[in-house]
């Protein structure tokens, strides 16, 4: 059986908005144990710092208690604080990082 379109059909395309996905911020906290060139080691590893731009967000996470790493959708930035949380457990370091809604 062919269906058939009637003659005064008329289709009408709507615009959708559609609004970029919440980003999330990695955030390192500052803990009394884990050395320092780790801290710029997993900068660089994990979020591809240049060494200048890891120093200065360890020094930032050093001095204020915590430092941004990047900005991601929700499911990069749970990856990256998983990576370097189990990371640092390797290296048997307590450096915790987290993420937060931007």
């Amino acid at each position: 059986m062919a269906t058939r379109q009637r003659e005064d059909t008329v289709l009408e395309t709507r615009r959708v908005k559609v609004k970029p996905p919440p980003m999330f911020k990695v955030v390192l906290l500052n803990d009394d144990y884990t050395p320092m060139d780790f801290v710029v080691a997993v900068l660089q590893k994990f979020f591809l710092l240049s060494r200048e731009r890891a120093t200065q967000v360890m020094l930032k996470v050093h001095r204020e208690g915590s430092g941004v790493c990047g900005l991601y959708p929700r499911d990069v930035a749970a990856t990256k604080v998983e990576q370097v949380k189990s990371y640092a457990k390797q290296h048997l370091h307590p450096l915790q990082c987290v993420m937060e809604e931007n």
